[in-house]
């Protein structure tokens, strides 16, 4: 197959699962709090705020609980941080999981996430789904590498952290497509030379990458 591509790189949360802004829009609309706080709140001081920290492995989920609950205060609405951890975990999407499985039959993949390992009893206190319950074996194995922000104490848009999954995998950005849901996170990759890809749902998602590669990426109906 000579596409011009040698690798397609994923994000993980809002990806292979439904974005986790659906469950911000649909809590700030059950606590009567303008629409977007929460996705305020995470790009307020977007380096060093409690958010960036948990992702680094910087915070402790209870360091974490306590911090954005004092950031989201002085924002305009007290939000503890478990329940902001509570509510990310997201649905996964068996569409893009078969069209990872398809790709990475042919060519080589990785997945770049941010993440973190601090989940304590916080957000299982409120009856959220763990986190850690969506990354699944038989679902990363499709990956060639994986590269989780809070094991390497990088996050994106950090560009260092595009050129780690580069290296890894022995390809050029240049023969990369990139594939995410934030495009502050596609901005680097691109100036990389990627090609990439905003995921705003996922059937659009595929048609846009099934073109690039020649593939047909969805299951048999």
């Amino acid at each position: 197959m000579n596409t011009g591509f040698d690798a397609v790189i994923w994000d993980f949360g809002g990806v292979l699962t439904s974005s986790p802004f659906e469950a911000f829009a649909d809590y700030e609309m059950r606590q009567g709090i303008e629409p977007g706080f929460i996705r305020r709140v995470n790009s307020h001081n977007p380096d060093h705020n409690a958010w960036a920290r948990l992702e680094r492995d910087e915070l402790s989920a209870e360091a974490f609980d306590a911090c954005f609950a004092l950031e989201s205060e002085a924002l305009g609405h007290r939000i503890d941080g478990a329940d902001v951890l509570a509510l990310i975990a997201g649905r996964l999407r068996p569409e893009m999981v078969e069209a990872l499985r398809r790709i990475s039959a042919v060519m080589k993949t990785g997945c770049i996430t941010n993440n973190f390992r601090a989940i304590s009893s916080l957000a299982q206190d409120r009856a959220a789904p763990a986190f850690g319950g969506l990354y699944k074996r038989e679902i990363m194995a499709l990956f060639d590498h994986v590269i989780e922000s809070a094991r390497v104490g990088l996050r994106k848009p950090d560009p260092a952290i595009y050129a780690m999954m580069t290296q890894a995998l022995d390809v050029s950005p240049t023969r990369c497509i990139y594939l995410d849901d934030l495009g502050i996170n596609l901005k680097p990759a691109r100036a990389m030379g990627m090609q990439t890809i905003k995921v705003s749902d996922a059937s659009s998602a595929i048609d846009e990458l099934s073109q690039y590669l020649q593939m047909d990426l969805r299951a048999a109906s």
